[in-house]
């Protein structure tokens, strides 16, 4: 891993990055959100209705090395990069993936995300 790439590890950065700009695609969801100067910052969730915790796992190591390949050139600096697995992400082709990433991407840097979700309905 190189200096200027790190990991996201706190919960708050996660919450944090979920107020952010979100871009979904079939496989995924990118979420971006500026992090006051503390370079580029990468984290993965990938929650348990995707499957059990072989194939939560091998998800994560295949958006780990999608991320780690294209932030350096294509992310956005002094930003946080969220990637939530979606349900076919693990079934999805890694150059398709890596397409897509690179889409979502600069969709990002153009600051056109999708509209946001809607709130959830108050617990009782």
């Amino acid at each position: 891993m190189t200096a200027a790439l790190q990991i996201i590890r706190k919960r708050a950065d996660f919450v944090a990055a979920n107020r952010g700009l979100r871009v979904a695609r079939p496989g995924f969801v990118l979420l971006t959100r500026p992090n006051d100067g503390q370079g580029t910052r990468f984290g993965i969730t990938v929650t348990k209705k995707i499957g059990n915790a072989v194939v939560r796992n091998r998800m994560k190591r295949r958006f780990r090395e999608l991320l780690r390949d294209a932030l350096p050139g294509e992310g956005l600096p002094d930003h946080d990069h969220v990637l939530i697995g979606r349900e076919g992400g693990i079934e999805r082709d890694f150059s398709k993936l890596r397409e897509e990433l690179a889409a979502a991407l600069a969709r990002a840097a153009a600051g056109k995300g999708d509209p946001p979700r809607r709130p959830r309905p108050p617990r009782k």
